[in-house]
């Protein structure tokens, strides 16, 4: 006689899943090898998603680390993350075609950055280290930027003058994390100027605040990203900090059977870089182990798009 399955709850957070800055990119990399046929390079990876980009290479869509890999006068597509001055300068000077996939809310930072560097204030960025939005950011005003992580990183700043201090954050940052260094700014430099409106971008507080309203229902957290997605690591987080375990899969086949012993109700969210049929598969996964009731929950409903840019 065959044992009958354990059941299992599976709470399906929504919003999940790609934002529309992720959508765009792929949409502006498909777009090109369409028109301008492959080969269509790509600095860095089009947006941290081992999946995504291995089907863009499939399609055609080459991936360089340096715009020294691309030959002279070819089609070279800037990434989600943003780049510097430099990298345009450098791609300009090899007579590359650019074709800029640069998130607008990332552009939003970029441009902030101009804008404090240009009224002479010493800005504070707020991001991970060696992230590439991070580098991407900080090569707008190299020498106006300063790089904090924690409370203690703030400890340690140095600036010019205390009373001319502006920060800045990367947009895939915890906002709970986020919010504990700007009041440690705060502290220190009591006239800092924010910037005008949040930089964390609304698809990362969507995705955490769905994250906090439904940690407490369940037993167990999957969240299915890249451990190179900076957003998709921050959901696991939180859930950790919140007491439950949490599991960041880049898929299917990532998920340990062995998590779900003892565990009535499931939480299930995808990084804002991981495409809807990676969850799909996991659900499908699940269901070899367990009986699962699926239900999904919605929290905000997002309409959010952004235009592809003219090139």
């Amino acid at each position: 006689m065959i044992p009958e399955k354990q059941s299992i709850r599976i709470l399906l957070a929504k919003p999940r899943g790609f934002c529309a800055g992720v959508d765009r990119a792929i949409k502006i990399v498909e777009k090109a090898l369409e028109r301008f046929n492959p080969p269509v390079y790509v600095l860095k990876h089009i947006v941290h998603n081992a999946h995504v980009v291995q089907e863009l290479r499939e399609k055609g869509a080459v991936f360089v680390r340096a715009i020294s890999e691309v030959p002279e006068g070819a089609h070279l597509l800037f990434s989600a993350h943003g780049v510097s001055p430099e990298c345009w300068k450098e791609a300009r000077e090899r007579g590359l075609n650019i074709i800029d996939a640069t998130c607008p809310l990332v552009d939003k930072v970029h441009q902030e950055i101009c804008r404090f560097a240009r009224q002479g204030y010493s800005i504070i960025y707020i991001g991970d280290a060696g992230h590439d939005e991070t580098l991407g950011a900080i090569g707008w005003a190299p020498e106006s930027i300063q790089l904090v992580r924690t409370e203690e990183d703030v400890k340690a700043l140095k600036v010019e003058d205390p009373e001319r201090v502006a920060y800045i954050t990367q947009t895939t940052l915890s906002i709970a994390d986020c919010a504990l260094i700007v009041k440690a700014l705060r502290d220190r430099f009591p006239k800092i100027v924010s910037p005008r409106k949040p930089d964390i971008c609304y698809a990362t507080s969507n995705r955490q605040m769905a994250i906090v309203a439904l940690v407490p229902e369940s037993d167990l957290e999957l969240v299915v990203g890249d451990p190179e997605s900076a957003n998709s690591c921050r959901l696991r987080d939180i859930a950790l900090k919140l007491g439950k375990p949490a599991h960041l899969i880049p898929d299917a086949g990532g998920i340990d059977p062995a998590w779900l012993e003892g565990a009535a109700t499931l939480l299930l969210t995808s990084g804002a870089s991981a495409p809807d049929h990676l969850v799909e598969g996991v659900i499908a996964r699940l269901r070899t182990f367990r009986d699962c009731a699926v239900e999904e929950r919605v929290l905000v409903e997002e309409d959010i798009h952004f235009t592809l840019p003219l090139e």
